[in-house]
C-alpha cells in the first residue's frame, strides 16, 4: 500500500479522497488546520486512526512559507502527496491576503518542503480549477472550445475586479507557480506533477464535515433549493456552465496520484457535461416531492443553460483517456446531494 499526504483533509473535495485512500487501505497523513478539525476526522475513523493508518498533522496557515516544513519532515517514506488545501469562497475583504497569499504560496511551499525534506516521494498532484482554463471573453463564444491545454489569461493586477476574478486569479496563478517551479527546480526535484482541473463540483457531503451554514461553495446552490430561495425566480447560472461529482473528482486523485502511471506531467480535465439552475431545481422538485413547498414550480423562470450558440465548447477527451472514469449524471448527483443534506439538517 501507498503513503500518502493529503493537504486539507476537512475539505469538500479531500473529505471524500481521504474516505476513497482509505477504503483501499493507504496509508495516510492529512493536514487541517485547527485540532477541531482534526478531532472530528479521527473520530470518523477510529480504526485507522489507532492502527496508524491514519494521522491527522495540524497546519494552521497554509499562506506561510514554511507551512508544511514539519509535517514533511516528520513523515518518513512518503510517496504521493495530494495537496487540495486552498481556498473556494467569496467571502473576503482582501483579496491578495486572503485567496492569492495562500492558493500561491500554499502550493509553492508544499513543493519546497517536498524536494528539500521527502526524496521518497514520487507523485504530487495539486487540485487546480477549470477557473484557471477559461477565459472569461470566450464563455459566450461557441466558436471556443477549452480543453487541457488552455489557461485563463487573468493577470494579478485584475483581482480586485470582482469576487469572481479574484478567485480566478488565484487558482491560475497557483497553478502556474506549481509548474513553473518543477520546470525551475527540474535537477532537484524528484516527482512529477500532476493537476487536477474540475469547474463547479457537486456532490453529497461528508456529514461529519458540514453543516448546511458550512457547505461548499457549489453545493450552497442545493441549499437555497431547499430553504425555498428559488421558489419564485431560479438565479442565473454564471459562466462556468459545466460541472462534475465530488466523487469522481477524487476518483481522479486517487487514479493519477497512485494508480495511472501515464498521468504524469498532465493537466486533468474534469468535467461530466453541462448543467444549468433550472435543471437542478426542477429535479430536486420532482425528485423530492415532499420539496414541493419550497422548491421551484413548475412554472418558476430563470437559470436556463444559454442556447448552443450563446456559450463555449469543452473538450476533455484527453482526460478521460487517461483516468478512465465514467462520469456520474446530473440528476443522480442531485439526488445523493439532497439525501445528504436532509441527513445532516439545517
Amino acid at each position: 500500500m501507498t503513503k500518502v499526504l493529503l493537504t486539507g483533509g476537512s475539505g469538500f473535495i479531500a473529505a471524500h479522497i481521504l474516505d476513497q485512500l482509505l477504503a483501499k487501505k493507504h496509508t495516510v497523513v492529512t493536514t487541517v488546520r485547527s485540532e477541531a478539525k482534526a478531532a472530528k476526522i479521527r473520530e470518523a475513523y477510529p480504526s485507522q486512526a489507532a492502527s496508524g493508518e491514519l494521522s491527522v498533522a495540524i497546519v494552521p496557515d497554509i499562506a506561510q512559507p514554511d507551512a508544511f516544513d514539519e509535517v514533511v519532515k516528520t513523515t518518513p517514506g512518503l510517496e504521493v502527496v495530494l495537496h487540495t488545501a486552498s481556498p473556494f469562497h467569496f467571502n473576503f475583504t482582501d483579496p491578495q491576503k486572503e485567496l492569492i497569499a495562500p492558493a500561491l504560496t500554499g502550493t509553492t511551499s508544499i513543493l519546497r518542503a517536498i524536494t528539500a525534506h521527502s526524496p521518497t516521494v514520487r507523485r504530487v498532484v495539486v487540485t487546480s480549477s477549470f477557473a484557471a482554463i477559461l477565459d472569461e471573453a470566450h464563455l459566450s463564444d461557441p466558436q471556443h472550445t477549452f480543453s487541457e491545454r488552455s489557461w485563463n489569461p487573468i493577470t494579478l493586477a485584475q483581482i480586485h475586479d470582482s469576487p469572481a476574478s479574484a478567485y480566478r486569479a488565484s487558482k491560475t496563478l497557483a497553478e502556474k507557480a506549481a509548474w513553473d517551479f518543477v520546470e525551475r527546480e527540474k535537477d532537484k526535484v524528484r516527482f512529477d506533477l500532476v493537476t487536477i482541473n474540475p469547474p463547479m463540483v457537486f456532490g453529497p457531503v461528508v456529514h461529519y464535515l458540514a453543516s448546511w451554514e458550512g457547505v461548499n461553495t457549489s453545493n450552497a446552490r442545493v441549499v437555497d433549493v431547499l430553504r425555498g430561495k428559488w421558489r419564485d425566480e431560479v438565479p442565473t447560472t454564471g459562466g462556468a456552465i459545466i460541472w462534475v461529482d465530488v466523487r469522481d473528482v477524487a476518483e481522479a486523485h486517487v487514479k493519477a496520484g497512485l494508480e495511472v502511471k501515464e498521468a504524469g506531467g498532465k493537466r486533468l480535465f474534469t468535467t461530466a457535461g453541462f448543467f444549468s439552475n433550472a435543471e437542478l431545481g426542477q429535479i430536486v422538485r420532482r425528485r423530492f416531492p415532499e420539496e414541493a413547498e419550497r422548491a421551484p414550480r413548475e412554472d418558476t423562470k430563470g437559470g436556463e443553460l444559454p442556447e448552443e450558440g450563446k456559450r463555449f465548447k469543452f473538450d476533455n477527451k484527453e482526460t478521460e483517456k487517461v483516468l478512465g472514469i465514467k462520469w456520474r449524471g446530473f440528476e443522480e448527483c442531485v439526488v445523493d446531494t439532497v439525501v445528504s443534506l436532509k441527513k445532516i439538517g439545517e
